[in-house]
């Protein structure tokens, strides 16, 4: 039987989801939200008990007026604290949107103002720099069809870390 007041006990960890969404022509599908500056990618806040992809795909349904078709994991980016602000682990999975898909965005009014689809180079000029951050290992990482494992946005060196451990118990 599980030891329920220590499972209580321990600590919580934040979590969003996004989807990072590419057109045929290589262009990132960016969403405008009203209540904060930027643009970021559809997604958001991972709900109790939800996991992940499916907070991923609630989110797109909301935000979009679909669920789009998703690939795969692009990245995991565990954002540490600031300013206030818990750490908390951002997934990003990676798919697809076709032309039609975008003309039919239903964006939610009281949520969204806007959405855009930019070239990848374009994204650190219009979301703010914790999105921007994750694009170029997420869009490398997709190319070479794998996921990619970031803290505050920079890839983190398994092979490195994996010798300095090894070193440190011999």
């Amino acid at each position: 039987m599980p030891d329920l007041a220590y499972y209580a006990s321990l600590p919580r960890t934040r979590g969003a989801a996004a989807a990072l969404l590419l057109d045929d022509l290589g262009r990132v599908l960016l969403v405008k939200p009203t209540y904060r500056e930027g643009w970021f990618l559809p997604g958001g806040v991972i709900e109790a008990d939800e996991s992940p992809l499916a907070a991923c795909v609630r989110e797109c349904e909301e935000e979009l007026g679909f669920v789009p078709r998703l690939d795969g994991l692009a990245c995991v980016d565990w954002g540490s604290p600031q300013d206030g602000v818990d750490s908390a682990n951002v997934f990003v999975f990676h798919g697809a949107i076709t032309g039609a898909e975008a003309g039919a965005i239903r964006l939610p009014p009281e949520e969204l103002s806007d959405h855009v689809l930019v070239a990848p180079e374009k994204i650190p000029e219009l979301a703010p720099p914790h999105v921007a951050r994750r694009m170029a290992p997420s869009l490398r990482a997709m190319a070479e069809r794998r996921a990619v494992y970031l803290e505050d946005g920079r890839e983190q060196p398994f092979g490195a870390l994996l010798s300095d451990a090894r070193a440190e118990r011999s």
